[in-house]
């Protein structure tokens, strides 16, 4: 099936919906199908006029609904329309603004920084985003001049109906006779080719958030330029010879100047770029990380079999390695002031993709962004900053704006665009069975609802359901899980049934006043400082607690129930243990079982009385039964040490010796108090040393519910879980010049190394007058344009199994 046949699915979800199912591909609904096999381009609203002009009704009249909730209850509902979710090429087509040229940015508008390098377009410049007395304004080592214009303007919605009031209006169609004429675009109408259809629904005029910046397709370009640069990639590194006779141009960094040598042209060796033995360092390194289950793909596939570099990495690799190996893979690879600022980069999107995003957290950021890019200019040449490093600078705009990412990013849909592809059954007429396909499906879908004694996608449990567990009085009676493997039985010793069995007594919640009543007796039976009273507490309490409840069973107090009775007994002899279980949907693998798999599981930690974390690896599952049918499950773990000499924490980075074995007195925790982290080896600090990564897994809600294996990975809780601090450091002693590999001599015949290779020979800036026609203009809007792709490198690598269709998604 072509890959150039381009068709563009419209699909609408609904925000009102609980956030754990309103993105699952059930409560996606298909309102239009773009038939290709060319993309619709400017004359997208042609399309789009049948949805606008329902839109339209439910807001003006809105529909009688009924409640199912009550009883004839009909009431009559309006629906807006939120904002669109779409890749930056799409955004063009949809808002009506070109993503190219010197004003590609649609939030800065005509305040664009910009400027022209040989064969493309670079957005450098953003010490514009300075304050005006910042000292970064006068160094002369970012582009060889100051920065003397003001702050870009902020363009409210007013001013935006301003500019779109002297667009010309355009005819759709692509026919010389009816709209397929070339012509110039005036100097008053800047970047809009149209306005947009979407400005015919009363509201949207008013609307601040109207096309949300993609962040998953802006993280993995992101991604892929700086791995490109670093592991010097031939085909994405943006330190091209080009890039290096811009710099010439500007008389910037003239130890990486271009010079000859003999008959030779000569490339020097940067410093922001890996020599070939880290190379191979960093490719064995992303080759040895193992993730939890259900985390990440099998990485090591991905890496070349010479480990000089990274192939076919998909869009959730890109975001899995931004935010969690790359910070760690290069720290000893680079000089520290590039390292820092690749770090501090990438811990602003840890914070973006939080669950939980902090409006002050993304105020800060907003500021220490500007910073962050001006150190990138300050390492890469111009040619590094595409369109997409200018748009990280408006992310936390938008979040504070339209909320956490992950209701507005692209990988629900692009996940729901595979489903579609899968659908075609005849290549002829892919739009057509689509069409039918998607109707059946619906079909089956509401049926399904009405099925409970048959596993449907409403009620098929999730991979890793642990199942329903009975509510218990006692809370440790609660601590159960779905074993795995092959079931065993070993015996313990008698310390270390003590040892369970107290930890067991001595967190349940509901023993508390027994724990308070037993420590006021010893107070009262021995002297202060004579013994240790938590050990006699520890060695004396199970059979004290064992007494008492016997007692009180006997006077039949009933407070004493089946529960107590069977606590207050001695476990069985025998415990039964697993090589693997499932809890609270949360798969856990022993050690020595996962040394033996391609994925990690085997990582735990809980949290101490205070703010301190501790971490381990897990060794034992162990089930211990009680009288009745009770049992408990604990987990037996090796306890690393946690103090200062054995765990550091640098840049939101948390490295810890583990062969540094603590607390092996105390080796048990309940199953349920368990929570997963997993081990990367620290390239910087030795094979003893790991990285601890915590982990917050898919599925897995503060409101429980049924069915939740397509809500997306959310990394961390919440943005305030990382500080993020921009190092300024002495931008004055930065050489970029690496001195431990020779220079790299260009294939290519000699020429005046300060001259490009192209007639593109000036530099312009953002304040350079220039005009593009609207046929200039169309090429942003197909992802299979290489004239797009060579102006802003925008990787449209399509993720999902190699898809037949282009398509762009409107939510």
């Amino acid at each position: 099936m072509s890959l150039s046949y381009s068709m563009w699915p419209v699909v609408l979800t609904t925000y009102n919906l609980p956030p754990w199912i309103c993105m699952k591909a059930e409560y996606l609904m298909l309102s239009l199908l773009i038939p290709g096999p060319q993309s619709p381009g400017k004359d997208i609203d042609v399309f789009l006029r049948p949805l606008i002009d329902e839109l339209k009704e439910l807001w003006v009249h809105g529909l009688d609904t009924r409640d199912a909730a009550y009883e004839n209850g009909v009431f009559r509902m309006r629906a807006a329309l939120l904002w669109t979710v779409n890749d930056f090429p799409a955004r063009s087509s949809l808002s009506g603004w070109s993503g190219q040229g010197y004003r590609a940015c649609p939030t800065c508008n005509e305040d664009t920084p910009s400027m022209r390098v040989i064969g493309k377009t670079a957005y450098f410049g953003h010490r514009h985003f300075l304050a005006t007395n910042h000292h970064w304004r006068s160094n002369l080592q970012f582009d060889g001049r100051t920065e003397r214009k003001r702050p870009p303007r902020r363009f409210s919605t007013t001013d935006i109906l301003e500019q779109l009031r002297r667009v010309k209006t355009g005819i759709p169609g692509k026919h010389p006779n009816y709209g397929g004429v070339k012509r110039k675009r005036g100097d008053d109408e800047l970047n809009w080719r149209k306005k947009s259809i979407f400005y015919e629904l009363p509201y949207w005029a008013t609307i601040e958030l109207k096309h949300n910046l993609d962040v998953m397709h802006i993280e993995k370009n992101v991604c892929d330029s700086l791995l490109g640069t670093l592991l010097v990639d031939p085909h994405k590194s943006k330190d091209t010879d080009n890039a290096r006779r811009d710099l010439a141009k500007l008389g910037i960094r003239h130890e990486l100047h271009l010079f000859e040598d003999g008959n030779k042209l000569m490339k020097p060796a940067a410093d922001y770029t890996f020599s070939e033995a880290n190379r191979r360092k960093f490719c064995r390194f992303i080759r040895s990380v193992k993730f939890p289950d259900g985390f990440a793909s099998n990485m090591s596939k991905n890496v070349a079999q010479n480990d000089s570099r990274l192939l076919g990495l998909k869009s959730h690799d890109c975001h899995v390695i931004m935010q969690r190996l790359l910070p760690v893979g290069c720290r000893s690879l680079v000089t520290k002031n590039i390292w820092s600022t690749i770090v501090e980069l990438c811990t602003f999107f840890k914070q973006l993709c939080a669950s939980t995003v902090n409006v002050s957290d993304m105020v800060e950021a907003q500021k220490q962004l500007v910073l962050i890019l001006c150190k990138l200019e300050r390492i890469f040449p111009p040619a590094f900053f595409d369109i997409m490093i200018h748009l990280v600078l408006h992310l936390p705009e938008e979040a504070i704006l339209g909320g956490p990412v992950h209701m507005r990013w692209m990988y629900p849909f692009e996940r729901y665009l595979k489903r579609l592809k899968d659908y075609v059954r005849n290549a002829a007429k892919p739009e057509g069975s689509i069409a039918e396909s998607y109707v059946v499906d619906e079909a089956l879908t509401f049926c399904s609802r009405y099925f409970n004694d048959v596993e449907t996608r409403f009620n098929r449990p999730d991979r890793n359901d642990d199942g329903m567990h009975p509510t218990r009085q006692l809370s440790v009676f609660e601590s159960q899980c779905k074993p795995l493997g092959k079931q065993s039985y070993v015996e313990l010793d008698n310390n270390d049934r003590d040892k369970a069995e107290f930890y067991i007594l001595n967190n349940s919640p509901e023993l508390e006043p027994y724990l308070n009543e037993h420590k006021q007796e010893l107070h009262v039976r021995l002297r202060e400082g004579c013994l240790n009273i938590n050990e006699v507490h520890r060695t004396e309490f199970a059979g004290w607690f064992f007494e008492k409840i016997y007692a009180m069973h006997r006077m039949q107090a009933p407070e004493v129930t089946t529960e107590f009775l069977s606590l207050s007994s001695k476990t069985n002899m025998v415990v039964s243990s697993y090589p693997a279980c499932i809890v609270n949907g949360v798969r856990f693998v022993t050690h020595d079982r996962d040394v033996r798999l391609r994925t990690q599981n085997s990582g735990v930690s809980v949290p101490g009385t205070g703010q301190e974390m501790f971490y381990g690896q897990l060794q034992q599952i162990l089930e211990f039964s009680y009288l009745n049918g009770f049992s408990v499950v604990l987990f037996r773990c090796k306890w690393f040490k946690c103090d200062s000499k054995h765990m550091v924490t640098e840049n939101n980075i948390t490295s810890i010796d583990i062969n540094g074995e603590a607390y092996k007195d105390d080796q048990f925790i309940l199953a349920s108090q368990a929570k997963q982290v997993f081990y990367v080896v620290d390239p910087s600090r030795g094979p003893n040393w790991c990285v601890v990564q915590h982990v917050k897994h898919r599925s897995i809600w503060d409101i429980t519910d049924d069915g939740l294996s397509d809500i997306d990975l959310l990394q961390h809780n919440s943005s305030s879980n990382f500080t993020l601090f921009v190092d300024l450091g002495n931008l004055q002693e930065i050489n970029l010049l690496r001195r431990d590999q020779d220079v790299i001599p260009i294939v290519q015949p000699v020429t005046n190394a300060s001259q490009p290779v192209t007639d593109d020979s000036s530099f312009l800036n953002d304040a350079d007058e220039i005009e593009l026609s609207d046929e200039e203009d169309e090429s942003v809007e197909e992802y299979a344009d290489e004239e797009t792709d060579a102006e802003n490198d925008i990787d449209t690598e399509e993720d999902d199994d190699d898809r037949s269709y282009h398509a762009s998604d409107s939510d």
